[in-house]
């Protein structure tokens, strides 16, 4: 079999892609801190912004997670080389 793409498990896609959302997901509410009020019309915390912080510290912590678990999922698949 290649060793390229076709040796990747359905897994490494996953956690690439929920890596990239959480990292778009992080960046949109770092730069756009009230997102979340305009888009769905609530404000969960009355304006202190707690909430956007909760939600840039989850999603890095998300990210970073995801994109280990992918990078070992992608060394799994890669022989090593001699």
């Amino acid at each position: 079999m290649d060793q390229g793409q076709g040796s990747l498990r359905k897994r490494f896609w996953v956690e690439s892609v929920a890596a990239g959302l959480c990292t778009i997901l992080f960046l949109v509410t770092l730069a756009w801190h009230d997102w979340l009020e305009l888009v769905f019309g609530i404000d969960p915390d009355n304006g202190s912004g707690a909430v956007e912080w909760l939600i840039v510290g989850v999603t890095v912590a998300l990210a970073l997670t995801c994109s280990l678990l992918a990078r070992i999922e992608w060394r799994r698949a890669r022989p090593a080389t001699a």
